[in-house]
């Protein structure tokens, strides 16, 4: 049995000396494994590149079963970055973020826009909030949806408006663009905040509960940010 599809490249494994086993989220099966033999070819081992999008033809026996992948590049979209430090973690980061929380052959079809979305916004100067919105957006379609503006607290402080949430342990400041469409406060601290908003709910939502992990490669882009 066989499929062909698009997809982007979110991991790979060295399988043998040879070959590796991809994860690749494609449009219309969802997530899906497989091994690609002659991985290590120059024909093919510089397109293999994680977040390049990929014609993929892939080969199976039966479900349940790996099968293996024939592939050909369709957007070299990573070799785009690779002189900005930021956006290639910052690409790393996300596609981690994919193969963590999405379930093996998985059809979902806003997750494959919401990738496509995150390489059309990468090309801007404002890349940064708006993958702090695009990870948010990433943990709606999951199910996770922190609606911050329902929750928010305001208060003033010195004619300032300042957002917050708070429980009976702790009190958590949330910088004012991610409630306020229109604020223009906006510097390198602020994201970092926002950043690290995003990331403690989704280790205490969804990570912890399931014995997972935070991904180091997020936690390397917000080092490289600082």
């Amino acid at each position: 049995m066989n499929w062909d599809d698009t997809g982007f490249l979110l991991s790979k494994n060295q399988y043998n000396e040879n070959s590796i086993i991809a994860e690749i989220f494609t449009e219309n099966h969802g997530k899906i494994s497989g091994i690609i033999f002659g991985a290590s070819s120059k024909k093919i081992k510089n397109y293999l590149q994680i977040g390049n999008k990929l014609y993929v033809n892939h080969i199976f026996k039966s479900d349940g079963r790996i099968g293996y992948f024939k592939v050909e590049i369709l957007e070299p979209l990573t070799p785009l970055y690779f002189n900005n430090k930021k956006k290639l973690m910052c690409i790393t980061s996300a596609m981690n973020l994919i193969k963590l929380l999405t379930a093996e052959s998985q059809k979902n079809s806003n997750i494959y826009n919401l990738i496509e979305d995150f390489y059309n916004f990468l090309q801007f100067n404002n890349w940064i909030k708006s993958y702090i919105f695009w990870e948010l957006e990433l943990l709606k379609l999951l199910g996770y949806d922190l609606d911050l503006k329902k929750i928010v607290k305001t208060e003033t402080i010195n004619n300032k408006v300042s957002y917050f949430v708070e429980n009976t342990i702790e009190k958590k400041i949330v910088p004012n663009f991610l409630i306020d469409d229109e604020s223009s406060y906006l510097d390198n601290n602020n994201l970092l905040k926002g950043l690290k908003l995003v990331g403690d709910y989704l280790e205490k939502t969804i990570l912890k509960p399931n014995n997972l992990k935070l991904p180091i490669s997020r936690l390397d882009f917000i080092n490289v940010l600082k």
